[in-house]
């Protein structure tokens, strides 16, 4: 079995990046469009969540930062 060209590795790293960071943003949108008051929750359970959003939030610029800084791969 050989290995993929570079320019092929590359490509795929890219759009396997790409989906990963979409989808951490897909989920920083859903947890910040719950609705606290739908449903029963305790203020510990609220804080939890919101804090766990911003923490993705901070990491997925984080990422897309380092990417902007080296976009290709090796």
């Amino acid at each position: 079995m050989s290995t993929p060209p570079a320019e092929f590795r590359a490509f795929q790293r890219q759009a396997i990046t790409e989906h990963f960071l979409a989808a951490l943003e897909d989920v920083v949108w859903r947890y910040r469009a719950l609705d606290p008051t739908s449903t029963p929750r305790d203020d510990l359970a609220a804080l939890t969540a919101e804090v766990v959003t911003a923490e993705v939030a901070h990491q997925l610029e984080v990422a897309r930062t380092s990417l902007r800084r080296y976009p290709s791969v090796g």
